[in-house]
């Protein structure tokens, strides 16, 4: 077994080249192999795939820390092994030519044999090996044989914040080698922005483009013709082939530059910003193992939501998501199969990364990624890895890679001096950090956030501002959003996290932090990232109309404008917008539409749209938007305050009846109901629960969870009721004072609620507004205010004024973990059945049919049962989010105190209306 714990990159395989399909002969041998786990029954399995999730031991999850012990380069002697067995026939003709048995993943370490012949060992779970096996292949009765481990000396480079799952994962092919044939190729295809003119070499074979005239270029020999670039934003490819006499290889050909200039990453001549996400392979049912059907669905889902980049998090992507990235039009960071995080918990005593005795492993790892992957335009910085600290060699990786290929740029956020990387990058800075290191422009380089935004749950907040600061300083070039998906893994209709499948050792939903659910729905956070970072503007003042093309290469002419008036969030008026082409950066302002006079509340909203059909969206997809506010709503029709407060067994004001003793609605119409109270509380988000001073810790530790209600006074006046009372939690000296006082006119019912801070609080709070119990069957919900989805005060560009429906159980967002959800923002007014209530301007609002208690106790969302009521919060706000599960918390504008406010609601009965 010492091939396991040897430091070395694996024994037998063939040197590392290019990815690429060719005409001459394979053979894929996925599907159904044989299998067996500790010497046990043999069985079928999938190839790809995970002998985890199908059936062989349980998937377990850790962020940071090894779940062995950490004694490198040793693993434990129980060391889950698995033998995997595949008899297959040639087809016919097969040549009598060398031939490659090529691996495309096999976590953790494989040792190959072929017909009772061992081929050598691999190491480097999502990197490619190859052996020669052309001398030992039968027409019929091929017998391949493969024993993976789970633990290996590779385990410890492989510390990803990730699911631990084993086995052959990604695809097997038999490739016939000619000889004479294309042994490995270079494309170079560099595009000059001022001549316009593209310069192609190829290394490796002649190269023919017949779109461009160019037939059998010689290798090392150039040609320079005029040619459209590739970018992101234009993914322009050229059809070629690489051949020798005897091998032809298709090619996709994109001509761009990558350069750094003045401290300044350009593509083609141009700064570039990252909208970007990281992006770990990931499908609920299989794992890793990605379907390509699954792979395209996460481009298309990308480009529809303006992301313009991918960070390919923290390891080299099947070879195929890159080709879709070419394709479609993605800027990728490619990142190397290296991460030593756990290390970090021992004080780096140990790390491999500054060890000599790994730095072949290290080098042979970015070797395989870099010659695979070096033909892909869509490429435009290499990662060296993932938070794996530093040394020497991660600096013998950067001098390599820098040297082998020139044409792109290095990276690694672990060089926090930038000694041997070409880009300053970090991860969660906080806003503040990064207008310090814009200001300083610290080590003379591009500045990328290779991580921020944490999605985990309910956000993130705060993507506006960083934003803001990614178009204040050109050499702050934007950033990838930690992360993609959530990790969830299926099992009985529910998504299951850490700690799901009895692991001792794990870090529970940390693994649930994607902009999509695990089902690739998207998410409220993706749907914000979508607005947030539109590639094209539209804002107005007075009667003209701005639209800011936010593209770093291409214009506008691709899109069409359409706007839509509406008074009261009904449509009155609608219409095209001629915009002239904006070029990339530039601003135009073209003329206000004329707009009918209508009484109310009027919101002109401007589309930006495709014009024509993409390979990634179909005519019409919204890529942009703004709202320009009109006319101002009308004045709220006050309370006259003239209904009598009636005194009996119960009191009755209006269409109103309380509670006596309480002061508390009771009956609202026909409608029992109980409330509206104070209500402080909201089920923690994620970001609620993170950082190391955590706004839930705080929270729970003032008691807001369980405050009590004392009630001092209820006063019955002649027209008006006001009760009185005292909201604390247990043990605590402060609270919260809040009167209510209730008027009524005619089937209108008036709240004043005033809360005085009492003592000294010591902390924010997670919500200021009332909690409503309403009759369970009420479903239907209209509401005129900010929507369709939900907002939160540093996370709600994506809200637009309108009016909206929906039911109570489509208006709840299923995060994996349950937490507060739901909200929408600045509502006018919400109707609820027949109960229709209104802001003095406005309110926000959750309905749910569980309360706020019920999502705090539950850990999935199988956990929440409906009531018997549905409990319907009205609220002048609410704390932010923030991104504090990993990075920094609430902006101090969008935090909640506890200080002296007024919140007036008027409750209507719609059959009076």
């Amino acid at each position: 077994m010492s091939y396991v714990e040897d430091m070395g990159p694996g024994t037998g395989a063939l040197p590392p080249r290019a990815f690429f399909r060719s005409d001459a002969p394979s053979l894929p041998l996925d599907g159904t192999w044989q299998f067996r786990l500790d010497n046990g029954d043999w069985g079928p399995i999938t190839v790809p795939g995970h002998w985890q999730l199908q059936g062989h031991g349980s998937p377990a999850y850790t962020n940071v820390v090894y779940p062995f012990p950490v004694e490198p380069p040793f693993v434990p002697s129980e060391n889950p092994t698995g033998d995997y067995r595949l008899e297959f026939d040639l087809p016919a003709h097969w040549p009598d030519e060398p031939a490659a048995l090529r691996f495309e993943g096999i976590d953790s370490c494989g040792r190959v044999w072929l017909n009772d012949v061992e081929l050598g060992v691999t190491r480097g779970s999502r990197l490619p090996t190859e052996f020669e096996v052309g001398h030992l292949l039968r027409a019929s009765g091929n017998v391949l044989a493969v024993r993976v481990h789970q633990w290996s000396s590779g385990s410890y480079l492989e510390d990803q914040d990730m699911w631990w799952l084993s086995g052959i994962f990604r695809s097997v092919t038999l490739l016939s080698r000619p000889r004479g044939g294309v042994a490995d190729y270079q494309l170079h295809a560099s595009y000059d922005h001022v001549s316009g003119l593209g310069t192609l070499s190829v290394d490796g074979g002649m190269i023919t483009v017949p779109e461009l005239d160019v037939h059998d270029l010689l290798p090392g020999k150039s040609v320079s013709v005029p040619v459209e670039p590739w970018s992101a934003e234009s993914p322009r490819l050229y059809d070629g082939v690489v051949h020798t006499a005897v091998e032809n290889v298709p090619v996709r050909i994109g001509f761009r530059t990558v350069a750094i200039e003045d401290g300044v990453l350009t593509v083609n001549g141009a700064p570039i910003v990252f909208r970007g996400v990281n992006r770990h392979e990931h499908h609920p049912r299989s794992g890793r193992a990605v379907p390509p059907e699954v792979a395209l669905a996460d481009v298309l889902l990308m480009k529809r939501h303006n992301v313009n980049a991918v960070r390919t998090s923290h390891y080299p992507p099947d070879p195929r998501f890159l080709s879709l990235c070419d394709e479609y039009g993605l800027w990728v960071i490619d990142e190397c199969d290296l991460e030593t995080h756990g290390f970090e918990k021992l004080g780096w005593e140990g790390n491999p990364s500054d060890d000599q005795r790994w730095a072949d492993a290290y080098l042979d790892r970015m070797r395989r990624m870099v010659e695979r992957d070096k033909n892909h335009p869509s490429i435009v910085l290499w990662s060296l890895g993932n938070e794996s600290h530093t040394g020497r060699n991660l600096a013998a990786m950067a001098e390599w890679t820098r040297d082998r290929d020139p044409s792109r740029p290095v990276h690694y956020e672990g060089d926090f001096d930038c000694e041997y990387v070409d880009v300053h990058s970090r991860m969660y800075a906080s806003h503040e950090e990064v207008d310090s290191i814009g200001r300083e422009h610290r080590h003379g380089k591009p500045f990328v956030l290779c991580e921020f935004a944490h999605a985990m749950g309910n956000g993130p907040g705060g993507m506006l501002e960083y934003r803001e600061l990614f178009e204040r300083y050109r050499h702050v070039q934007g950033g990838f959003i930690w992360e993609w998906i959530d990790h969830g893994l299926e099992k009985d209709g529910q998504f299951l996290y850490g700690g799901d499948f009895g692991e001792p050792l794990h870090d529970g939903n940390f693994v649930i932090d994607g902009l999509v659910f695990p089902d690739r729905t998207p998410s409220p956070g993706l749907v914000e990232f979508a607005k947030v970072f539109e590639p094209v503007r539209i804002s107005g003042s007075g009667s003209a109309i701005q639209v800011a093309n936010m593209y770093d290469h291409v214009s506008l002419e691709h899109l069409r404008f359409e706007w839509v008036y509406e008074v009261d969030g009904v449509e009155v008026a609608s219409g095209g917008l001629e915009v002239p082409p904006v070029a990339a950066g530039q601003v135009a302002e073209v003329a206000r539409p004329e707009l009918p006079a209508a009484p109310g509340e009027g919101w002109l909203t401007v589309r930006a749209s495709l014009a024509s059909p993409t390979s990634w969206a179909d005519a019409g997809h919204v890529l942009g938007w703004g709202q320009i506010p009109v006319t101002g709503p009308a004045p709220v029709t006050p309370i006259s305050a003239v209904e009598l407060v009636g005194i009996g067994d119960a009191l009755w004001l209006g269409p109103g009846e309380f509670d006596p003793a309480t002061g508390l609605l009771t009956r609202f119409g026909e409608y029992q109901v109980t409330g509206p109270r104070l209500d402080l509380w909201r089920a923690p988000t994620d970001n609620d629960r993170g950082s190391d001073h955590p706004d839930e810790r705080a929270w729970r530790e003032a008691g807001l969870h369980r405050l009590q209600h004392r009630v001092a006074e209820v006063d019955a006046e002649e027209n008006t009721l006001v009760v009185r009372t005292r909201v604390a939690p247990p043990a605590k000296g402060f609270g919260m004072l809040a009167d209510y006082t209730w008027t009524a006119d005619g089937d209108r019912l008036r709240l004043r609620l005033d809360v005085t801070p009492d003592g000294e609080w010591p902390c924010t709070l997670p919500r200021l507004g009332l909690r409503l119990a309403l009759p369970g069957e009420l479903d239907a919900v209209e509401w005129f205010g900010l929507g369709p989805g939900e907002a939160y005060a540093d996370s709600r560009q994506a809200a637009r004024v309108g009016r909206f429906e929906s039911t109570v159980d489509a208006m709840q967002t299923p995060y994996v973990f349950p937490q507060e959800n739901g909200n929408r923002a600045d509502a006018r007014w919400v109707r609820i059945g027949a109960i229709e209530i209104r802001g003095e301007p406005v309110f926000d609002f959750t309905v749910r049919r569980w309360t706020s208690e019920d999502l705090d106790a539950a850990r999935h969302t199988a956990d929440l049962e409906a009531r018997e009521h549905v409990y319907l919060n009205l609220d002048l706000a609410q704390h932010g989010l923030g991104t504090a599960s990993c990075g920094p918390g609430v902006l101090p504008q969008y935090r909640l105190h506890a200080q002296k406010a007024s919140f007036s609601l008027t409750f209507q009965h719609l059959d009076s209306v």
